[in-house]
């Protein structure tokens, strides 16, 4: 486990499945956390995730899959939403970020500072990575304000890369180093 100052990051167990489910098929969230990948991941049936849940469950080597963790409000304890670093790359000691607060009350409130902020350290200071980036989709404003007040830098821009309901957007590249992470900037 993870322990930031708001939020505990644990590992996904089966009692989270439901969580997971509601908030992969509610609508509105995957198209802010997800784009145009919304599209595929709306309206899957819980097997399916508990499929895919077994499949990491038995995936043993960290450099290939990464980690998914549940987000705990340390207030509350209860499961407020979910994040993950993937694509690990050895070589570079690079990796990807993403994470989903699927609980809408837990909004702009610290919370995803400081699940971003609990990531990095584990991943720049445990891991020992030089850099960590991450993608998202130019209509989604609040996760771009909140990942320039983390220290993320625009990278690059992949234009019209996007449609999100009917409409194009660019895809944001921003990205972070080792020493660009000032690990006391709670």
């Amino acid at each position: 486990m993870l322990k930031g100052r708001l939020v505990d990051l644990k590992p996904v167990s089966r009692k989270d499945l439901e969580n997971l489910y509601t908030w992969a098929n509610d609508e509105a969230l995957t198209f802010l956390s997800s784009g145009s990948e919304s599209a595929t991941q709306n309206n899957n049936p819980l097997e399916a995730l508990q499929a895919q849940y077994e499949k990491n469950l038995n995936a043993h080597h960290l450099w290939e899959h990464g980690t998914v963790f549940i987000v705990y409000s340390k207030a509350t304890q209860e499961p407020i939403g979910k994040c993950d670093y993937r694509n690990l790359n050895p070589v570079t000691r690079a990796a990807e970020i993403g994470l989903t607060i699927g609980e809408r009350d837990y909004w702009g409130r610290g919370y995803g500072k400081d699940i971003i902020y609990t990531l990095l350290n584990h991943l720049f200071y445990t891991l020992n990575l030089e850099r960590v980036q991450l993608d998202t989709w130019s209509g989604n404003h609040q996760a771009l304000q909140l990942y320039e007040k983390s220290g993320f830098q625009l990278e690059g821009r992949l234009r019209r890369n996007e449609f999100v309901q009917g409409s194009y957007y660019d895809t944001i590249l921003m990205g972070i180093l080792k020493s660009e992470f000032d690990s006391s900037s709670r």
